[in-house]
């Protein structure tokens, strides 16, 4: 039987070695300082984005970095401390595709327990009709729902948002979405037959 390792190794507040335990009050292992015995705990990560909408095109980036070098995806990025969940959308959509947006309605919520991340797409339009490649594109471009590349998207997430959002513009009724992407484990980020949706919410 292999033994689990902690995906903290050290303590952050020590830089002891930390070993996997269940603390007293706890359910859980948890990495445990083998030298102070501070616990650490590993929290989702949240990221936000925006599903930019122009001319009835979305507007799509082309990623210059990994993982899903070369692939399309919205911009999105991880929230930073002391930002509001629009406020990170807005400017990992400056960082990564030189667009000034305005936040217009949250769009979807979606958890991916398997890799503890935690993604809020918001609607947003361009405050002028400019947008360029930032440093971590590779090319920027409007694309007709239509011609949307979903056999080259980056991520299960924004494969979903943008399919959810098709669905929803050729209904005529945006709504919010909420749902938990269940990846299957050793499956690529980008596969389009690497996951399964649950608990889909629509309001």
């Amino acid at each position: 039987m292999q033994v689990p390792k902690s995906r903290i190794p050290f303590c952050p507040a020590c830089g002891s070695p930390t070993k996997l335990a269940v603390p007293d009050g706890d359910e859980k292992m948890r990495a445990v300082c083998s030298s102070c015995g501070r616990v650490h705990y590993e929290n989702p990560k949240m990221v936000v984005g925006c599903l930019v909408e122009h001319d009835n095109k979305v507007l799509l980036c082309r990623r210059k970095i990994e993982p899903a070098y070369g692939l399309w995806t919205l911009p999105a990025g991880y929230l930073e401390v002391g930002e509001s969940a629009a406020e990170g959308a807005s400017r990992e959509t400056l960082e990564e595709a030189c667009a000034d947006v305005e936040i217009v309605s949250p769009f979807a919520q979606l958890d991916i327990p398997l890799i503890g991340q935690s993604y809020i797409i918001f609607r947003a339009r361009m405050k002028t009709p400019s947008f360029s490649p930032g440093s971590e594109s590779l090319e920027c471009e409007l694309f007709a729902l239509d011609d949307i590349p979903f056999d080259s998207l980056a991520f299960s997430s924004i494969i979903v948002t943008l399919r959810m959002y098709i669905e929803d513009v050729k209904a005529g009724n945006i709504k919010f979405h909420y749902c938990t992407i269940n990846k299957r484990i050793g499956a690529g980020p980008s596969d389009l037959r690497s996951f399964d949706i649950d608990n889909h919410l629509a309001v």
